[in-house]
């Protein structure tokens, strides 16, 4: 069956999925946790700035933030004899900034409202107790917050993986790329496309248990 003989091939491109998953989710979630303190810090020189970049990446598709940073940054003959040319000349540090940035703008609207949805009764006992605004951020609102963005944060990292996708666009061999590679082979886009859908489908489902497991830790002192 051309299906489960196309399993091993696609599977090649789950390192470079990965590898764009993982080091594109540790970078936007950095950017998506300093953008959602920009905007909760009530400074508005933090918040505008913040609150823009966060409805660029939010309002515009993916593929063309990773076509403008991937084919329309190398026009600037600035930027091609900088230092960080040697980087934007890459598809995959390209891919990454565009993931990112993308990653970072929905993360921080995830954890603003985290942090905005922990109760305020909870501030003013931690106020009660002596502990300084540091203190309450850190042992009070840290701990729910998290608790209350998991859910959503999970939906954002199987997006990202879905969007990692797009990177087959720039001639880069993900899982989808590879895809791609064996339907101009083998003319057979429906069997070798549902043989990628069940890699996705498995990557997902170890993120999904992850995340059934981090809430279920995060949960455990819950009266049910």
């Amino acid at each position: 069956m051309l299906i489960a003989a196309s399993l091993p091939k696609i599977a090649g491109g789950v390192v470079l999925t990965l590898k764009l998953l993982v080091v594109s989710l540790l970078v936007g979630t950095g950017l998506g946790i300093g953008a959602a303190l920009m905007r909760i810090s009530g400074n508005r020189l933090l918040a505008w700035p913040s609150f823009a970049y966060s409805y660029v990446f939010r309002g515009t598709p993916m593929l063309v933030q990773l076509f403008i940073i991937y084919y329309g940054l190398s026009q600037f003959e600035g930027l091609r004899s900088s230092l960080l040319w040697p980087v934007l000349r890459e598809p995959f540090w390209c891919a990454v900034i565009a993931l990112s940035l993308n990653c970072g703008a929905y993360s921080a609207e995830i954890f603003r409202a985290a942090i905005r949805g922990v109760d305020q009764g909870l501030h003013e006992a931690g106020r009660a107790l002596g502990l300084t605004p540091r203190q309450r951020f850190l042992y009070v609102t840290t701990p729910i917050a998290v608790r209350l963005a998991l859910p959503a944060y999970g939906n954002e990292m199987i997006g990202l993986l879905k969007g990692t996708a797009l990177v087959s666009m720039i001639a880069m061999n993900d899982i989808t790329g590879v895809a791609r590679t064996i339907v101009a082979k083998t003319f057979a886009p429906y069997e070798i496309f549902v043989a990628a859908a069940i890699v996705y489908l498995s990557i997902t489902w170890v993120i999904q248990h992850g995340i059934r497991l981090a809430e279920r830790h995060f949960n455990r002192y819950i009266k049910k």
